[in-house]
């Protein structure tokens, strides 16, 4: 069942109006007016459990969670008119609802509304005397015949694609995404904020009323005396490169695995002092007292914020979290979380795209690096990694050559997948991922896509390049990476399903790393659920293509032991 539901005035906890659609989006009944929506949907949920059409799950659902209210499915306008573009070669148009619906009536396009600035727990005091939610920036342009007439175009668009059953999967997955960060910020990370001090005094010492802590100040001594100078900060990376070069060692950024290649007694106080200065500013104190808020950290997720599909946050940094800082993040009282990891995932990927049975037959072994160096590498693991790390990523100079010949000829559906998409974004053109999230034009820079190598698969080749050169390193990892990423946000989607009837919650996703909070009793449970859904993910995307995407699954008290 598909119910249409919009919000009267846009605040989505007074009146509305919501319609019973066909699958393709004919009416099969009549619209109706309701008082009470978070009451009316939860009622309806209850008995029916259809699929929501909204236009915008972040202009609804967070209302609708601090309501009590929780849906199982839904589908967004503006998340899957996102996707559509993209594949229409139209990257970056405006895609709400407004939008949408002038292109499908003639009308002059709007712009998008601007996305709202991030406002922390700790600020935003000021809103306890404002309404709780005020209309949204949609409110009075999204209309029960807009979200209907443009859900219709959409499912005549998705039939049209080349794989319109695997469009239809990114599609019902990018939407159960949005659901899913929406409870995850709801609910909150567990936090410590007391142990997070700890180890903030302990890394930096005590905080002063200005200026950086001591082992900042102290750290800023020893680079300052080891190059001889006064007055160098080293947080300018202008400074320290003209420090550098004064010293007759040209380095082309201040970038810690290039650091580490220098000879110079500079080198190891200044990468403690990036590591502390990075956890101070990012991570510090200001950070906790402003995000940390009654033993909750609940950033604002964005599904599909970076244009390989990957999450990004709106606010808080919590996809990058340092691992010191991961010590503060401990389970409630008998509770647990279960962390999963997917470990050489983009790899498995590869193989599974490809078809390339000789590699998904490595992949089988726990170790598919291991196993392609006992398989073709002479059992050196490191080269065999560099071999794939490079043809993932475009790293094809230095010690990956001879490394990617051998690949090249003991992998060869594999090695030709990934240099057609480089030849292909070389050439301006455009490739998709497997169910079809395609890459902007060549007009967006690689780097603004999220799209870097690894530190570790390097090299200190500028990463500008010739353009067709970059783009075609680009093309060549969209593949691969937007394909991971789909792979990760079914398996939070299928998990998602499993963990109903239990407590557990879902607080934490990164990549492809997935994070449950639980009831210590439950755990086994949902380590179990973990797994299956994983196994399920695969056979979702990938049908029967013998690829394992095996879990490293830990069940402990605290992040940072997992």
């Amino acid at each position: 069942m598909l119910v249409a539901v919009v919000s009267d005035d846009g605040s989505w906890h007074g009146s509305g109006r919501w319609q019973q659609l066909h699958p393709d989006g004919s009416p099969a009944g009549e619209p109706q007016r309701v008082a009470d929506l978070p009451a009316a949907i939860a009622a309806r949920e209850a008995a029916e459990r259809p699929r929501w059409l909204w236009a915008a799950t972040t202009d609804c659902y967070p209302t609708l969670l601090r309501a009590g209210v929780r849906v199982r499915r839904c589908h967004d306008i503006e998340l899957t008119e996102a996707l559509l573009l993209g594949h229409a070669g139209r990257w970056g148009e405006p895609r709400a609802l407004a939008a949408a619906w002038a292109r499908l009536t003639g009308a002059p396009v709007p712009a998008d509304p601007p996305p709202r600035l991030p406002e922390p727990p700790g600020f935003a005091q000021g809103a306890l005397f404002e309404a709780m939610s005020g209309p949204s920036a949609t409110a009075g342009s999204v209309t029960l015949e807009a979200l209907t007439r443009v859900y219709a175009d959409q499912q005549a668009r998705i039939a049209a694609t080349g794989q319109p059953g695997r469009f239809a999967l990114l599609v019902a997955a990018e939407s159960a995404g949005a659901l899913v960060g929406a409870e995850m910020g709801h609910a909150g990370l567990p936090w410590r904020a007391d142990i997070h001090d700890q180890l903030l005094r302990d890394l930096l010492g005590a905080p002063q009323p200005v200026g950086p802590p001591r082992r900042l100040a102290e750290l800023t001594a020893e680079i300052n005396a080891a190059f001889g100078v006064h007055g160098l900060h080293p947080d300018s990376p202008a400074e320290v490169l003209r420090a550098f070069a004064r010293a007759g060692i040209e380095v082309p950024n201040t970038r810690a695995w290039v650091l580490r290649q220098v000879e110079h007694p500079a080198v190891k106080p200044l990468l403690e002092y990036k590591e502390l200065y990075r956890i101070w500013t990012a991570h510090g104190w200001a950070w906790r007292d402003a995000w940390i808020s009654e033993g909750r950290f609940r950033p604002e997720y964005v599904p599909g914020g970076v244009v390989s599909g990957r999450w990004a946050t709106r606010g808080g940094g919590a996809l990058q979290v340092p691992k010191v800082v991961r010590r503060a993040v401990v389970a409630d009282p008998g509770w647990r979380f279960v962390v999963a990891d997917a470990g050489q995932l983009e790899p498995r990927v590869l193989a599974a795209v490809s078809g390339d049975s000789r590699l998904a037959r490595a992949g089988a072994a726990g170790d598919l690096y291991a196993a392609l160096a006992t398989d073709s590498f002479g059992g050196d693991r490191a080269k065999a990694k560099v071999a794939l790390l490079g043809a993932m990523y475009g790293q094809t100079g230095g010690a990956a050559i001879p490394a990617l010949a051998v690949l090249r000829q003991s992998y060869p559906t594999a090695f030709d997948y990934v240099e057609a998409a480089a030849r292909t974004g070389e050439a301006g053109g455009l490739v998709r991922s497997w169910l079809g999230r395609t890459c902007p034009p060549a007009s967006t820079a690689w780097r603004e896509a999220g799209l870097e190598p690894p530190e570790e698969s390097g090299s200190a080749e500028p990463q500008g390049g010739a353009s067709g050169r970059a783009r075609g390193r680009f093309t060549r990892n969209f593949v691969i990476q937007a394909t991971a990423a789909e792979w990760a946000l079914v398996l939070l989607a299928t998990l998602r399903t499993a963990l109903e009837g239990t407590r557990a919650e879902l607080v934490l996703f990164v990549h492809d790393e997935v994070g449950v909070h639980c009831p210590a009793e439950e755990a086994e449970q949902v380590a179990e659920a973990v797994r299956v859904s994983a196994a399920r993910a695969g056979e979702l995307l990938f049908g029967g293509i013998a690829v394992r995407f095996p879990l490293d699954v830990s069940i402990v008290e605290c992040y940072a032991d997992a």
